[in-house]
């Protein structure tokens, strides 16, 4: 590293708080509109693209400083002050939340995706846990960012170290695009089997009833991230895997789904796992082990729009077990899962090829940026 160069990150970048409380309210939401990204959008340096609120054209031309372009990175603000997400051709012209902040790198000193990939480090994430204030809820600001040091290379090599590490996440998006066709092959089936059939009225051998007769909510555990030991096991929070852990909770398969914080995204995890305390994980009260049509029948039950707490969002368990449904025939329910079976293993082969690769690249990542493997733009 002796050619590279130390800075602070506002010397490169312009660190931008995202818009406070008083210029934008959940009540500005509307069914339709540009997305706006709060932290629970932040995946590991990409955006999750569900349960996105959205605001009209005129809160978004009022904000029009919150905009964000193919290129900036999104930090969490509050809580989890080491998620970033770099923003893609597909966020472009999006917004960011109060709870987030935007760096826009000055393309003149620093590649984007090489910051991006920087911000990534296990030690850069350590720093900055470590310099945010406040003792319950670590929070960072435009100062904390901007004030932060970083070590860069030349632009050629910021741009081969990026290239490498793009290569591996390229393939890691396609095989998630993949599973996603899967998925929503398998979702088709469940609505052409088990909702369009109830239209005209219900099937001989069905009846009414509700969720709680199909599954049961149970509450995931407490497990804080300074006890996580990085290794092993996933740790699942409501919006998906946001650790790992030396043991397990929950034999696999599961389904996690958000009790406080973010509704109605449902997981399905693929090997034993631990559900935190903002999480319920589902078991089947019909015998079920492959909680496939538990998992579908889940995602038609519209769980984000039970919100029974007014601070923080959260999911009231008898609510949810009250949910009416119609309960088909059981042999209905295990040829389906029979199925959509193959699409699952398809689906878990890809996943297993994610976790490979995601690994290659965080081996990859502290020895690009230490200088240990050096690239030639």
């Amino acid at each position: 590293m002796s050619n590279w160069k130390e800075c602070k990150l506002g010397s490169v970048a312009e660190v931008q708080t995202g818009p406070f409380g008083s210029q934008l309210h959940m009540s500005d939401y509307k069914s339709m509109g540009t997305p706006i990204i709060t932290v629970e959008h932040l995946g590991e340096n990409r955006i999750i693209h569900s349960n996105l609120p959205l605001v009209g054209d005129d809160d978004r031309e009022r904000l029009i400083k919150y905009t964000l372009n193919v290129g900036d990175i999104v930090f969490s603000r509050v809580g989890s002050v080491d998620r970033r997400a770099f923003v893609t051709e597909k966020e472009n012209g999006w917004m960011f939340s109060g709870r987030c902040l935007r760096v826009r790198p000055n393309i003149i000193y620093v590649n984007p995706r090489f910051l991006s990939y920087y911000f990534g480090q296990e030690d850069f994430k350590e720093n900055i846990r470590r310099i945010a204030v406040g003792a319950t809820m670590p929070s960072i600001n435009t100062t904390i960012l901007s004030e932060i040091d970083i070590y860069i290379p030349s632009l050629p090599e910021q741009k081969a170290i990026a290239e490498v590490l793009s290569c591996l996440d390229d393939k890691i998006e396609l095989l998630h695009r993949q599973n996603k066709t899967l998925e929503a092959m398998a979702e088709a089936l469940f609505r052409q089997w088990f909702i369009e059939p109830c239209k005209d009225g219900l099937p001989d051998g069905w009846e009414e009833g509700k969720l709680g007769d199909i599954v049961e909510f149970n509450y995931g555990i407490a497990l804080k991230q300074e006890k996580r030991t990085g290794k092993d096991y996933p740790v699942v929070g409501s919006s998906g895997i946001v650790g790992f852990h030396n043991e397990f909770f929950v034999k696999s398969p599961g389904i996690v789904t958000g009790r406080k914080g973010t509704l109605g995204v449902i997981n399905f995890i693929f090997e034993n796992f631990t559900p935190i305390d903002t999480t319920f994980y589902i078991t089947s009260r019909i015998g079920s082990k492959l909680l496939l049509f538990e998992y579908f029948l889940l995602r038609t039950c519209d769980l984000g729009n039970m919100n029974s707490d007014s601070a923080v969002p959260g999911l009231n368990r008898n609510a949810a077990h009250s949910i009416p449904i119609t309960i088909p025939h059981r042999k209905c329910v295990d040829l389906f899962n029979d199925t959509v079976k193959p699409f699952f293993e398809k689906l878990k082969s890809n996943q297993h090829q994610i976790c490979t690769l995601e690994k290659l690249r965080d081996s990859l990542l502290p020895k690009l940026m230490s200088g240990e493997v050096r690239v030639v733009g």
